[in-house]
């Protein structure tokens, strides 16, 4: 089975644009995601337009503010501080990322915690480990979102999470765990690392290159999550962490690349949008 991320967020921004129908007269308005994008990062500009088109879709307010890469540190802080007093945004996200002299730990911390709608805010993080209400990370989200639309079990599955970073692999693994999965952490310098893999039930992959897992590496029967987006340097097209075509037929269930784990970093982003607005009203 190969879970379409594009038709359950297609589906699940419709039940959203619904529900936002419904704000103007109730708040007397629609929720306001702001995003910041500093420089013309090809793969940011790219995030930064499906963002704006699924708020439309969705019937969110968008607005991008776009600065040139030489802005500098304390501005960027200075929009954001303006943004944070602002009554009228609920959401505020600054595309990663960042140029080199600018701290992007700095600059995430400086959003308000309640306009958080990434998740990254220090204190958002703090408390999804410690099993406090928060925002969730949008991409981590997601992937539970899939796995659970597919019908899949997670309570009690060996879980192995490919990839330790601080936006997927670590919040991932802390999802897994509340939905009561036995989650191992693996990484670049897991020792025998198929052998690692071919014990997974679920196996989560975000690790930033490109096929680094081969059918040798997966049991028969897994459910593989692919999050890398990467460019196949044989063909130049999309493609995965996972090399899809030989993983395929031993899968239970997959996600390909495009079209995956992606749409739904982007419906969840939505969907924390409207929880942030929801929470101030």
């Amino acid at each position: 089975m190969v879970i379409s991320g594009k038709e359950l967020s297609a589906r699940l921004k419709a039940e959203m644009a619904e529900q936002v129908k419904s704000f103007p007269a109730k708040y007397g308005r629609v929720p306001h995601l702001v995003v910041i994008l500093v420089g013309e990062d090809p793969a940011s500009v790219s995030y930064v337009t499906g963002k704006a088109k699924a708020s439309a879709e969705v019937g969110i307010r968008n607005t991008t503010i776009r600065k040139p890469e030489s802005i500098s540190e304390a501005e960027l802080l200075e929009i954001i501080a303006g943004l944070n007093a602002d009554p009228e945004v609920d959401g505020i996200l600054v595309q990663l990322p960042l140029p080199k002299h600018i701290d992007e730990d700095k600059v995430i911390a400086a959003i308000d915690k309640s306009k958080d709608v990434d998740g990254f805010h220090p204190l958002n993080v703090a408390a999804l480990w410690q099993k406090q209400p928060c925002t969730l990370p949008c991409t981590p989200k997601g992937i539970i979102k899939m796995l659970k639309a597919a019908g899949v079990e997670i309570t009690g599955k060996r879980a192995v999470v490919i990839g330790r970073s601080n936006i997927v692999g670590l919040p991932v693994s802390k999802l897994l765990l509340d939905e009561n999965a036995t989650v191992t952490m693996a990484h670049s310098r897991t020792r025998n690392l198929a052998e690692v893999t071919r014990g997974a039930e679920i196996l989560v992959v975000a690790i930033g290159r490109p096929k680094f897992v081969t059918a040798d590496m997966v049991s028969e029967g897994t459910v593989v999550i692919d999050v890398g987006v990467n460019r196949d340097p044989e063909t130049g097209k999309l493609c995965g962490d996972v090399d899809f075509a030989a993983i395929e037929p031993k899968a239970s269930v997959i996600t390909p690349v495009p079209g995956g784990v992606g749409p739904m970093t982007i419906c969840c982003l939505m969907e924390n949008t409207i929880e942030c607005f929801l929470k101030r009203h």
